[in-house]
């Protein structure tokens, strides 16, 4: 990326921010300016880092939100560091839960840890990026350690956070190593004398807390920049795997494309926003066109889809992915490239779709049967009584996943 400015830096890391309060905004957009003039005065990069907890394998589109800015000032010369939690995931991060979350094994941190690195580098520079574990730091910290970091901070300043405050109303446990948590990230933030550090926005109390503690440590307090949980491919809940909403890093090109075509409309601005390579003045073209008609929604989410795809699987995969598309769901058309299941006798439509593989058990096959997600030869399958007879067919799930029947001779 071509040198820019300091004002044009800041338009561009800035974008999409969200803080929750107008004031920190304001506030954190006028510290990164002063911030990025005085490390060009003093010839030297500035230190940023964002942290992940581990709690599962895989890296889903929510999580490259982050990612995508580290990237960027990556691209502007400063010096990234991708902060892997391994000991912060063991004491769970209340900030985007309701409810206790449950501790993990120190094995399954470790074996997350590896495939999050590797996927990170789908959007990070590997020959830029420092790996860190805080594990490295926060284990060696003493009793006596924690007890002075604590003794800056009150209980009330951890119960105004409305998730925490919630479940001590309602009478629920409030584990005392979930008060900790912010001290571990704020700690996190002093030994990596960061000048930037990124997060999601319900996580800017845990960013705040790693400022205060800078001071206390005589160090300069970092600049936080908060950005917000994407929403799922459903439109309404923040994506998740465990809810199914979610579009995946590792998923095939044509997956990936077909749950990005899928997004209702009103959620495609977050996505340009928020997790794709465009800059805010494309975005912002891309913006006025739909507002004035000078583009169909269709059109705009295939260029999403298209620039998703590309992200992580090139070009070529993404120009695949398009055709795919455009065949099957457009044209009406099968795949050519469907896996095949071979019909011995007459089956009951509950139990082919289990063997098929294209449910999990038979009681997902029935719910979805009943909600009208499956066709035989285009056509659907009205009840989960229906009997299929041997022969040459394709039995269809959703808009995405095909199975072509053939006979067992």
């Amino acid at each position: 990326m071509k040198l820019k400015s300091v004002d044009e830096q800041v338009v561009i890391l800035m974008h999409g921010a969200e803080f929750g309060d107008e004031q920190i905004k304001e506030m954190m957009t006028r510290e990164l300016r002063q911030r990025l003039i005085e490390a060009g005065e003093e010839g030297r990069p500035l230190r940023v880092y964002c942290g992940y907890d581990v709690t599962a394998p895989d890296i889903h589109l929510g999580h490259t939100i982050t990612m995508r800015k580290l990237r960027q000032f990556q691209e502007f010369g400063h010096d990234v560091t991708f902060l892997i939690g391994t000991f912060t995931t063991l004491i769970g991060d209340p900030s985007d839960r309701d409810d206790e979350r449950a501790m993990p094994l120190t094995e399954l941190i470790e074996k997350n840890a590896l495939t999050y690195s590797e996927q990170a580098f789908k959007i990070l520079d590997r020959e830029k990026t420092s790996i860190r574990y805080n594990n490295d730091w926060l284990g060696k910290l003493t009793f006596a350690d924690v007890i002075r970091l604590a003794s800056h901070f009150t209980v009330q300043q951890f119960l105004v956070r409305d998730r925490l405050r919630n479940r001590y109303e309602r009478n629920e446990p409030l584990w005392l190593r979930e008060l900790l948590y912010p001290l571990a990230q704020g700690y996190d933030a002093v030994h990596l004398k960061a000048d930037v550090q990124i997060g999601a926005t319900e996580q800017l109390f845990n960013l705040m807390a790693g400022r205060k503690l800078q001071e206390v440590f005589g160090l300069k307090p970092q600049v936080c920049i908060t950005y917000p949980v994407l929403v799922g491919t459903d439109g309404e809940m923040r994506m998740s795997k465990s809810i199914g909403n979610y579009i995946g890093v590792n998923e095939p090109p044509e997956e990936q494309y077909g749950k990005v075509m899928s997004l209702p409309d009103n959620v495609m601005l977050q996505y340009f926003s928020l997790v794709t390579r465009w800059l805010p003045d494309q975005i912002a073209a891309i913006q006025a066109d739909l507002e004035q008609d000078r583009i169909h929604p269709m059109e705009a989410k295939k260029k999403l889809a298209w620039e998703i795809v590309d992200a992580f699987n090139g070009s070529g995969a993404a120009d695949t992915a398009a055709a795919h598309f455009e065949k099957v769901h457009q044209s009406r058309e099968f795949p050519t490239d469907m896996s095949t299941f071979a019909l011995k006798q007459s089956t009951n439509i509950v139990d082919l779709l289990v063997a098929a593989g294209l449910c999990r058990s038979k009681g997902e096959a029935r719910r979805v049967v009943q909600q009208g997600g499956i066709k035989l030869n285009g056509e659907p399958v009205e009840s989960a009584d229906t009997q299929v007879e041997p022969g040459e067919a394709v039995l269809q799930r959703g808009k995405r996943h095909f199975v072509r029947l053939t006979i067992d001779l």
